[in-house]
Parts: structure tokens; C-alpha cells; sequence
């Protein structure tokens, strides 16, 4: 079958070339454009429509991410199918992935795998937690959809916390989309003039009970001092045994970022890149030295790219309290 799949594919992948670079042009207009109308983040799309494939090409279960993108404005499942169809029927026809996407092996993950790694690597450390957990919080949620499929479980209490347009915006798309919302607690917050956990509390968030916060994608985006007052902050009003899952990166991967076209399309959507480490050399002793300053300990963690010779790109890091 192996064969067959490419006997069609490569025909059929010169003949969708027109068409792939329509659905291309499509996704990123929505993605980019549509978004910067709306108000919203173009970058939490992306991951939205990364995990979408993820869903198609049978890597990651996810059907209430499949409805919303549907119901997405500022997103083209069209569009997707159009740039994604061939290597679709080669992987429905063979089994097997190819080109993209891919899950690579821990420490081989590159540039483009991270969407997928990233995703993976969060989901296998909250599936673990997340029995033990009565709170979740998911910090900067955008449109994560972790809330409204597999990790939901009896006795534990959801929150998401975003900016007021962004919420406002997906919770209309939940609403469109019939996925039912009802058990999260959406606390809207504008982080430059509000205190993220006062706007928790409002919302009945409970300090003694064990919290898993799911931060992702977000502190590159920060500068270092808001990145160490976040993790103060959680330190401070969650009891023993609540845990922090963040990623952070690499001074090379923002650097890459920053001197690529994608930086013109970060500073039109006003998302210019911040914070990182320097994980050339002993990347994990970097990342224990700056943990160790909050009273936190370093847990599982999945260091992406680390068998490069310039060290990882990011990390995905469980941080104790």
C-alpha cells in the first residue's frame, strides 16, 4: 500500500499545486487578516489549525477543535483541505505519515514540528495530572479546546483566562460550533490594568485546592520580569502540589523569528516577541537556575531539538509548587 499511496500522491500532489497554494493564500489571509479585524491573535489560530491536521492526519483526537474551527471566522477548513488533501489520501491510502505532519522522536523535534510536539508533550503531562488536580486553569486560553473534550473529569473546576475581545470571540464560536460550555469559567482579564488571580477568585477560584495551570505558548511573548511575577503569582495562591505547565524558548528560536518574514506578520497582528533563555550549552541546568529564584522545582520536561549541535528550541517544563 506503501507504494500505491505514492503512485497517487505525486501525480496528484503536481496536479493540486494551483490549488494548495489557494488554500494557502485562503488560510493565511483569514489567519492574518481577518484576525487583526476581529482584534484577536492570528499565532493562536495557527496552533488551532496545526491540531486541526493533527485530528485529520489521526495523531491527536479532537473533535471539539474540528467544530470550531468550523465555526471560525478567522480560519479556512477549505482552505486547509485544499493545501493538505493529497498528503492526506497518501496517509489514508498507506497508514503512514509523510513530510507533514509528523511526531519525531524526543530530542529530533525541528522548527516545524513544534505545533504537533508541543501539543503532545502538553497533553501526555496533564493526562497524567489531571486525576490528581481539582482545579484547571488554562492561562491565555485562546482556542484551546483541552476543556471541552478528554481531560474532562467529575470534581474538577475549568477556567480560562483571556483577554475580554479574545473571550467574547470563542465563546460565540462554542456557541455556533454546539459545544457545550457550560462547566467552563471564563474570566476575561486585561492584563495591563488587572491582577489575573483577583479576576480568579471573583470567579471562584479556591486558593486550597490543588491547581493545574496550563500556560502555553504565552511567555514568549512577555518580558522576563512578567514571566517571573506570573510564576510568583501562581506560586503565591495555589496550595502544595499544584503544578505549572509552561513552555519557554530558546534564544535562537526568537532570534530566528525575529530576523524572518514572520516577524512582519507578528508586528502587524502587535505580537512582538520577548522573553527566552539561552540554552546553548547546559540547557538544563539553565532552565534550573532560572526556576530556582521562585521557590519552584523543575519536573518533567521535554527539551525539543536537543540533539542539535546549537542546543534545544524551547522547552515544555512541569514546574512544581
Amino acid at each position: 500500500m506503501a507504494l500505491l499511496s505514492f503512485v497517487i500522491y505525486i501525480p496528484l500532489q503536481i496536479a493540486f499545486i494551483p490549488l494548495a497554494i489557494l488554500g494557502f493564500l485562503l488560510v493565511g489571509y483569514k489567519q492574518i487578516i481577518v484576525s487583526k479585524r476581529l482584534g484577536v491573535s492570528q499565532t493562536a489560530i495557527e496552533i488551532l489549525n496545526g491540531r486541526w491536521t493533527m485530528h485529520a492526519f489521526g495523531i491527536r483526537g479532537d473533535d471539539s477543535c474540528v467544530k470550531l474551527a468550523a465555526a471560525l471566522p478567522n480560519t479556512s477548513v477549505f482552505g486547509l483541505w485544499l493545501a493538505l488533501f493529497p498528503l492526506w489520501l497518501k496517509f489514508k491510502i498507506s497508514g503512514q505519515l509523510f513530510l507533514y505532519p509528523r511526531i519525531p522522536d524526543v530530542g529530533t523535534e525541528g522548527i516545524a514540528d513544534f505545533v504537533v510536539a508541543r501539543t503532545l508533550y502538553f497533553d501526555q503531562v496533564i493526562g497524567r495530572l489531571i486525576g490528581e488536580m481539582e482545579q484547571f486553569v488554562v492561562m491565555g486560553a485562546g482556542y484551546d479546546t483541552r476543556a471541552y473534550g478528554g481531560f474532562l473529569r467529575e470534581g474538577v473546576a475549568f477556567f480560562e483566562l483571556d483577554q475580554t475581545i479574545v473571550q467574547q470571540h470563542k465563546r460565540e464560536a462554542l456557541s455556533d460550533a454546539g459545544i457545550n460550555s457550560e462547566h467552563v469559567r471564563f474570566v476575561s482579564v486585561d492584563f495591563s490594568k488587572e491582577d489575573a488571580f483577583d479576576r480568579l477568585i471573583e470567579a471562584d477560584f479556591d486558593r486550597s485546592k490543588k491547581t493545574l495551570f496550563l500556560w502555553e505558548g504565552v511567555t514568549l511573548y512577555l518580558s522576563e520580569s512578567k514571566v517571573r511575577k506570573t510564576i510568583q503569582d501562581v506560586r503565591d495562591h495555589a496550595p502544595a502540589g499544584s503544578i505549572l505547565l509552561a513552555d519557554i524558548y530558546a534564544d535562537r528560536f526568537i532570534n530566528l523569528y525575529k530576523g524572518s518574514a514572520a516577524k512582519k506578520t507578528l508586528d502587524y497582528t502587535n505580537e512582538g516577541l520577548g522573553f527566552s533563555l539561552s540554552f546553548a550549552t547546559d540547557y538544563e541546568q539553565t532552565l534550573q537556575e532560572f526556576i530556582k529564584p521562585e521557590s519552584m522545582t523543575v519536573g518533567e520536561t521535554y527539551f525539543l531539538g536537543s540533539t542539535d549541535e546549537k542546543g534545544p528550541f524551547m522547552v515544555v517544563a512541569e514546574l512544581k509548587c
